[in-house]
Order: C-alpha cells, then structure tokens, then sequence
C-alpha cells in the first residue's frame, strides 16, 4: 500500500496543486492510491479545474492513466493541463514512480496535445475491454501515452 504524503508546495509561480481528496487502494475493485487536487491559479488561489494522480500501475491504470485533469472552461486555452501534470510528476516521482501512463479518447485533439506538451509518447489506441467501467459508461477506445520521468 502506498503511503501518502503531504504536497504543500506544488506550484509553478502561476498554478498550483491542492491536495482535495486521499482515495487508498482498493484491491478488490482494482483501484491503486490516489490523490485528487485543486488546480488553483498560485496568485489567489481561484480553483480552475481538478488533477487526479494515481499512484502505481495495473490494468485500470493502463486504460484510465495515472493522471486524469479537468480545467474549468473559462480558463482553458492557458496550457494549465499541461502546467498541472507537469507539477504531478513530483508526486510520482516522489512515489518512486519510473513512468505515467496518461490516456484520452482519440477525438480529443486539445487532450492529446496536452499529453503531448507534458512529454507524453504514443503507445496504441486499444479497444478497452467490455467489462471495463469506461467501456460500460459508453467509450469505447483510448489512445494511450507513457511520460518517463
């Protein structure tokens, strides 16, 4: 089990990262640790959207990545995506972590290039099996990216 540990100084001068939520894993379910945090603009801290890091790896962390981000719409267009997931290898990092899987849907082109301006490199885009959740909720394929850190 991963131990969490405190993140207080994620920031980058214009964004930075707030610890909202610890989830510890989930064997059973097939859930890793992970952290979900605030992205915040550092000058007045105004939450812009949510980062999650999951820490480790399996099969659902292969199709649903070690990172998952959500920018607030009146603040997209800044490259904070890119800003927050480069803040969030320092968690992996600090987690011993060698690498991050990050994955998106293939039509989601300002994705794709976020996960591209964070260092990601393309692996495949796979057919998500039909028991998965994400295959359940309607999705279908993933194109899946690895970022070394």
């Amino acid at each position: 089990m991963a131990l969490f540990h405190p993140f207080p100084h994620l920031n980058d001068g214009e964004i930075e990262l707030l610890i909202a939520k610890l989830h510890p894993a989930d064997a059973f379910a097939g859930y890793v640790p992970s952290y979900d945090f605030i992205i915040a603009l550092h000058q007045d801290h105004t939450p812009i959207g949510m980062l999650s890091v999951r820490i480790g790896h399996n099969q659902n962390t292969y199709y649903g990545g070690n990172i998952g981000y959500h920018i607030d719409p009146p603040y997209r267009g800044h490259h904070y995506a890119t800003k927050a997931c480069e803040l969030a290898k320092q968690v992996a990092l600090r987690h011993q972590m060698r690498y991050l899987i990050i994955t998106c849907n293939p039509d989601n082109y300002p994705s794709r290039r976020t996960i591209e301006r964070a260092g990601g490199q393309f692996i495949e885009c796979v057919l998500l099996p039909v028991d998965n959740a994400m295959y359940q909720a309607g999705e279908h394929y993933k194109m899946i990216y690895r970022v070394d850190l």
